[in-house]
């Protein structure tokens, strides 16, 4: 068969099954595996290129995040190479990747409903999953695998590492969110209890998991939730409700967990500032006032937050000045998103993060008070969530973070897109001209 009649009948199709495959899959592989993650969302990236050339179409390079995006990925490579560090040149070479998963899953491979829906049903079983290997942990003191809690009482679920409070927040809003809404808009008294019920477990379980920043962002999300679902509203007082009768029984029924959750957090906000994480965002904040324009590249933040740090910008504004000792406020990264890219690419690259987020939400807001569609509701409110400024957070150009975070932003648009009235693409056009 000649080559030009294989590209325009057989390999699109098969691209697509390996696209979805590697989508499908994403979820799984973040959920246990850094480099498996990373190579999946790569191969991902590769197969959506390739079909964008052999169909021809590039369309979806006018999607309006596309341009700050770009901006972005140059603004880290010319500051990576100002720093001249080889492995910052290697990630900023590599940080196109990321938003080639958000470009595949809104303008490919989730332009389908029934594929969306599959992709939802799987985030919610490995929720399920985590949920049972939590209150496993709970009550026989080791998971599955033989993994007891962490050294401060935080519940691991089915890892050997406190990461359950992070995986189980990316879950919880796109994979058991749409089943508890669906299940409370049913007439059905017998449906509405289930949904009532998934909803108070999910809750109980991500407080006794013991992480602070996890369940702050999920009563944040249910709140937004509340805002934008009238028959959530009764439903998140009960929760809210029985989520305090929980915290005021820790003492009793997990001492640990009251010890970290409750006056641990009560103490870091009351000394922010001389808290590690308050350590931490003064050595990020330095480094971007003392280099706004090009920031430090990629890793930018570990590569020199051993230094002694001095800042007399806020003079300006009759604040005191920053200092910061050798040695201290050091890590991997700054623990925030937006304070990351602005020791990554200065102000410009943080101009541009935020313009591009910007343009996520706008898009995924689309219809968003008056579809039926549970799921597209959550998926905004999931990335409302995961991209709130306040809050501390993993390393945004790293799996799994990033791979939850620009898959979710790619599944927004894709559901937003595909909905009548929407000022996207119609999923029957988008369907037919990639698919």
């Amino acid at each position: 068969m000649p080559l030009t009649k294989l590209q325009h009948s057989q390999l699109p199709a098969w691209l697509t099954t390996g696209g979805t495959l590697c989508i499908m899959m994403l979820p799984l592989f973040m959920f246990y595996s850094r480099a498996l993650s990373d190579i999946t969302a790569t191969t991902l990236g590769c197969f959506f290129l390739l079909h964008c050339a052999i169909t021809r179409h590039w369309r979806w390079l006018q999607s309006p995040w596309v341009t700050p995006a770009a901006a972005l990925c140059v603004l880290s490579l010319i500051s990576s190479l100002h720093v001249h560090e080889r492995g910052a040149l290697a990630q900023a070479l590599c940080l196109p990747r990321l938003f080639l998963i958000t470009a595949a899953a809104q303008n490919w491979i989730l332009t389908q409903n029934k594929r969306r829906l599959v992709l939802g049903g799987i985030l919610f079983v490995l929720a399920l999953w985590l949920i049972s290997q939590c209150w496993e942990q709970y009550f026989t003191g080791v998971n599955l695998t033989g993994s007891h809690p962490w050294v401060d009482g935080s519940l691991t679920g089915p890892f050997y590492k406190p990461r359950a409070s992070f995986m189980f927040l990316m879950l919880f809003f796109p994979g058991i969110m749409p089943v508890v809404i669906t299940s409370l808009r049913s007439k059905k008294p017998l449906l509405w209890c289930c949904g009532l019920g998934l909803l108070l477990l999910s809750v109980v379980t991500m407080i006794l998991i013991g992480q602070r920043m996890g369940t702050v962002l999920m009563l944040f999300g249910l709140f937004l939730t509340a805002l934008l679902i009238r028959q959530f509203r009764w439903p998140f007082v009960i929760t809210g409700v029985c989520a305090a009768i929980v915290l005021a029984l820790l003492p009793v029924i997990s001492p640990a967990t009251y010890a970290k959750l409750v006056i641990k957090f009560s103490d870091q906000l009351r000394h922010f500032s001389t808290s590690d994480y308050g350590q931490l965002f003064k050595k990020a904040t330095i480094m971007t006032l003392n280099h706004p324009a090009l920031g430090l590249g990629m890793d930018g933040f570990r590569h020199f937050c051993h230094e002694s740090m001095h800042s007399s910008f806020p003079k300006a504004f009759n604040l005191p000045a920053l200092e910061s000792p050798a040695g201290a406020g050091c890590n991997i990264h700054p623990h925030n998103y937006y304070l990351q890219v602005s020791t990554t690419a200065g102000l410009p690259g943080l101009l541009a993060f935020c313009l591009m987020v910007v343009c996520w939400l706008k898009a995924g807001a689309r219809g968003l008070l008056s579809t039926p569609y549970a799921q597209h509701t959550m998926l905004f409110v999931v990335c409302c969530v995961v991209l709130w400024p306040v809050t501390s957070t993993s390393a945004l150009f790293t799996f799994p973070t990033a791979g939850w975070i620009f898959l979710f932003a790619g599944w927004m648009m894709a559901a937003s897109a595909a909905y009548p009235g929407s000022a996207g693409i119609s999923e029957r056009t988008t369907r037919e001209k990639y698919n």
